[in-house]
């Protein structure tokens, strides 16, 4: 009897450290945006760094999970799912309007891919009105370029993600290709497919945005308790820092 107390008591030890375990681990989408996030890269990419180290400077433990951007969306969205949140994103009315929005996590250089043979002058968005745009679907741009797609004053072209976006301007099917400048380069550098011809293009020199980059959590009860406990964690967090180290972490292993 006494060693079946034992038993059970043991057992009812272990039962409740699983629970405080799983209670403090946060299950989040994200999806491969190297250098950004990405599974099989450094700390998986400089957001996932820093969301980390937010949530372990307040005793939580992240995992996150990597699906095509639109799956890693509805994912977060469906309230019975495990998933609390993802990112990173860029902040919009239709955003806030289903998640909320961290504290800011990173910066994100907005703007277009070009060909050097084919470069693009533009001061407003107007000026784009002739030439075919590459846009990734479901992305987030910017709110009057989102205007602009929505109401067909722009001519434009969705793909499923950057890296098709930028083999069909290589191919001559989009005079722009929408893009993170630090994306751009990243998947020239190591794309095979595309490194061949990186030479031919470069960044255009204007920028739609430098857009801020945030975790998105669910909009319920669960959600805002982790978005104040990982804002508090991110005031205790190097961003630059941590964000500069993994880039060059990125950088290096691109170069071997």
């Amino acid at each position: 009897m006494r060693f079946l107390i034992k038993l059970l008591i043991s057992f009812s030890i272990l039962v409740s450290g699983l629970s405080n375990a799983n209670e403090k681990t946060v299950h989040l989408t994200s999806l491969e945006w190297p250098p950004y996030a990405g599974q099989s890269l450094p700390k998986q990419g400089s957001s996932i760094a820093v969301a980390r180290a937010a949530f372990e400077a307040m005793g939580y433990d992240l995992q996150v999970t990597f699906f095509p951007w639109s799956r890693a969306v509805a994912l977060a969205k469906q309230q019975d799912s495990q998933f609390i949140g993802y990112f990173p994103e860029y902040s919009s009315n239709q955003t806030r309007r289903h998640f909320i929005c961290s504290d800011q996590i990173g910066i994100s250089p907005l703007g277009f891919a070009e060909r050097k043979d084919k470069s693009i002058s533009w001061t407003t968005l107007t000026d784009l009105q002739p030439y075919r745009l590459g846009i990734v679907q479901d992305y987030i741009n910017t709110a009057k370029f989102d205007e602009m797609v929505d109401n067909q004053s722009l001519i434009t072209s969705s793909t499923i993600n950057d890296i098709a976006n930028l083999k069909k301007l290589m191919s001559n099917r989009i005079d722009l290709a929408v893009i993170d400048k630090n994306v751009m380069e990243y998947l020239f550098e190591t794309n095979p497919s595309l490194s061949i011809k990186s030479h031919l293009a470069q960044f255009n020199r204007s920028i739609l945005e430098d857009k801020q980059l945030f975790v998105c959590f669910k909009k319920n009860i669960e959600g805002q308790k982790l978005s104040a406990i990982f804002n508090h964690g991110l005031e205790k967090v190097d961003i630059e820092a941590t964000t500069l180290s993994v880039f060059n972490e990125i950088l290096k292993l691109s170069l071997k």
